[in-house]
C-alpha cells in the first residue's frame, strides 16, 4: 500500500496546530504497520531551519496560474527518528515566509495561490517522480483541492489513474474561503463554480470541494462526524456532508506516549506511574512554587491549555472565576488567542495572585508540568472536533473536566455511581455550554476530591491505564486505505 501523506504542516518542521502532530504521529506509525507512505508538505522558512541532509529529488514543473507561471521543486528529506520520506515543496515566493498563513494575524493576501500551487504540485510530482501511489491522504482545506484536480484537470493522466483520494477534515470551520475570481487561479472550467461543487455564497470554498470530490472523506472523531451533519456544527456544509454520508468516518486522533508520559517526562519535577503516584505529589507543589501560588497539597488545581477563543469556552471561565475562587480552588490557564481574553485572564489572576495565574504565551515545557502538577483539566469547548489535552491528561492523572461535545465526550465518560460501580468512569461531562453547568460541574468533581479521595483516586487510576496510542487509529486509517484502494473510481 503506497500511501502520499499530504499536510500543510507537519511537526518538527512547521506548526500551527494540532495538524502538524497529527501529521508526525500517524505517519511512522503508519510505516510500522505496514505501509509505504511518505509526508508532502510546502518548503517553509520555519523547515528551512529544521531540515538536515537535505536531498534534491529533481523534480521540476512549472503550474499556470492566471497570468502568471510558478516554478517549484521538490526536495527530500526524512522524519527525524523515523525512516518516513518527506518531500519539500519549494517555491520561494510563496512559501518562504516566517508564519505558514497569516502575518501578525491577518492571512496572506495570496493564500488562494499558495495552496492551489501546493495541491497541483502534489500531482505535478506523483507525475513527475513516477510514485505509483494508491492513495492520496489530503487534510484540510490547505490540499482539498487534490481530489478535486484528481477528478476533473487531471483526470486523464494515465499515471494518476489508479489514484484514490481520501479527505480528513480536522476542524471544519476552517474552508478555505476565497473571492470567486480565485477561480481564474485554479485553471479549473468555471462550470464548477457552482453549488453542487466548489461555489459557497459567492465564494470560492477549498474544503467544499475536498468534501464534494474525494473518494473518502474522515474526521477525527465518531462524534465530530455525526455533528457536522447537524446545522448547528456543520457551518454551512452540513448538506454537503449528509450527501457524503457513507463515505465519511470518524477516526479518533492518537496521542504519542513517547512524549506524553508522566513515567518518562523530561519536563517535570518527578516522574511517576498509576501505580505509584508519589511523583505526582512532587510535581503539584513543583507547580504551585513556579506560578506563586499557596503550596498546599489538599488545594485543588484547575489546570487548562488552551487557544484563548470563545471555541474553548474561555469566556465560560471567565464569567465564573470570582465563584472558583470562592471555592477555594487554584486556576492555572496557559495560553494565547484574542487580545480581549487574554487581557481579561490577565486582569482576573491579579486579582487573586496566590490562587490563580494565567500565562500568556505559548510554553510546551510548561505545559507539560500543569498536565502532571494539576488535579483536574478543564476543557468547556463549545465543540471539539478531537482534542488532545483529555487524552493526555488522562495519561497523568489528572481528571479531566470537559463539555459533551465531538472527541471529547468520546472519550471522557461521567462519574457516576453506575459508571464508577463498573469502573468506567474518567472524568466528569457537562452539556450545556453555560457558566452554570461549567460551575456545576466543577463543583462535583471538587467535592469527590475533598471529601471522596477513593472514588477520585480510582478516576486516575482508571485513566492513567486507557491506552489512547496512535497504533488503534493507524488500524483504523489502514483498513480504510484498503477500502478505498480497491475500489471503483466514485463519479462526481
Amino acid at each position: 500500500m503506497k500511501v502520499l501523506y499530504v499536510s500543510s504542516e507537519v511537526v518538527p518542521f512547521a506548526k500551527t496546530g494540532g495538524l502538524a502532530d497529527v501529521a508526525g504521529s500517524l505517519v511512522p506509525e503508519l510505516q510500522a504497520q505496514g505501509a509505504d507512505v511518505s509526508l508532502f508538505m510546502p518548503f517553509y522558512s520555519a523547515a528551512r531551519r529544521t531540515v538536515h541532509n537535505l536531498e534534491d529529488t529533481g523534480a521540476r514543473f512549472q503550474v499556470t496560474m492566471g497570468n502568471d507561471v510558478v516554478n517549484g521543486a521538490v526536495y527530500k528529506t526524512r522524519l527525524p527518528e523515523t525512516k518516513v520520506p518527506v518531500f519539500l515543496l519549494d517555491a520561494p515566493e510563496l512559501y518562504g515566509r516566517e508564519e505558514l498563513y497569516t502575518s501578525d494575524g491577518v492571512p496572506y493576501p495570496d493564500n488562494a495561490m499558495r495552496f492551489i500551487f501546493f495541491s497541483r504540485a502534489v500531482l505535478e510530482f506523483i507525475i513527475a517522480n513516477g510514485l505509483n501511489v494508491d492513495v492520496v491522504h489530503v487534510n484540510d482545506w490547505q490540499s482539498a483541492l487534490v481530489p478535486v484536480y484528481l477528478k476533473t484537470l487531471y483526470a486523464d493522466r494515465a499515471e494518476l489513474s489508479g489514484v484514490r483520494s481520501i479527505l480528513t477534515i480536522h476542524n471544519l470551520s476552517y474552508q478555505g474561503l476565497f473571492w470567486h475570481f480565485d477561480m481564474d487561479l485554479t485553471g479549473l472550467d468555471w462550470s464548477l463554480f457552482h453549488w453542487k461543487r466548489l461555489e459557497f455564497y459567492g465564494k470560492i470554498n477549498f474544503l467544499k470541494g475536498g468534501i464534494v470530490y474525494a473518494d473518502a472523506v474522515t474526521t477525527v472523531s465518531k462524534r465530530y462526524a455525526r455533528e457536522i451533519q447537524t446545522e448547528e456544527l456543520g457551518c454551512g456544509l452540513e448538506g454537503v456532508l449528509l450527501e457524503r454520508a457513507d463515505d465519511l468516518t470518524g477516526i479518533l486522533n492518537g496521542v504519542d506516549y513517547t512524549e506524553w508520559n508522566p513515567g518518562t517526562d523530561k519536563f517535570t519535577a518527578a516522574n511517576y506511574s498509576a501505580g505509584d503516584l508519589g511523583g505526582k505529589v512532587i510535581c503539584k507543589a513543583d507547580l504551585q512554587r513556579r506560578l506563586g501560588l499557596d503550596e498546599d497539597a489538599n488545594i485543588p488545581i484547575l489546570g487548562m491549555i488552551t487557544r484563548l477563543v470563545e471555541q474553548k469556552g474561555v469566556d465560560l471561565v471567565a464569567d465564573i472565576f470570582p465563584k472558583l475562587m470562592a471555592m477555594g480552588v487554584q486556576l492555572v490557564i496557559l495560553g494565547s488567542g484574542e487580545e480581549n481574553y487574554e487581557l481579561q485572564l490577565r486582569e482576573l489572576a491579579e486579582e487573586y495572585p496566590k490562587q490563580a495565574a494565567a500565562v500568556i504565551a505559548y510554553d510546551n515545557a510548561l505545559a507539560h508540568q500543569i498536565e502532571a502538577g494539576a488535579d483536574f483539566f478543564l476543557m468547556p469547548s463549545r465543540f471539539e472536533p478531537c482534542g488532545l489535552n483529555q487524552m493526555y491528561s488522562l495519561k497523568y492523572g489528572t481528571i479531566p473536566i470537559v463539555r459533551s461535545t465531538g472527541g471529547l465526550a468520546d472519550t471522557v465518560v461521567h462519574a457516576t455511581p453506575a459508571s464508577l460501580h463498573r469502573g468506567r468512569a474518567n472524568g466528569f461531562v457537562f452539556n450545556k455550554a453555560t457558566p452554570n453547568a461549567l460551575l456545576g460541574c466543577i463543583k462535583n468533581a471538587v467535592q469527590m476530591f475533598r471529601e471522596n479521595r477513593t472514588a477520585y483516586n480510582g478516576l486516575q487510576a482508571g485513566g492513567m491505564k486507557q491506552d489512547f496510542s496512535w497504533s488503534r487509529s493507524a488500524e483504523s486509517y489502514m483498513s480504510l486505505y484498503r477500502k478505498t484502494s480497491r475500489q471503483e473510481l466514485k463519479p462526481v
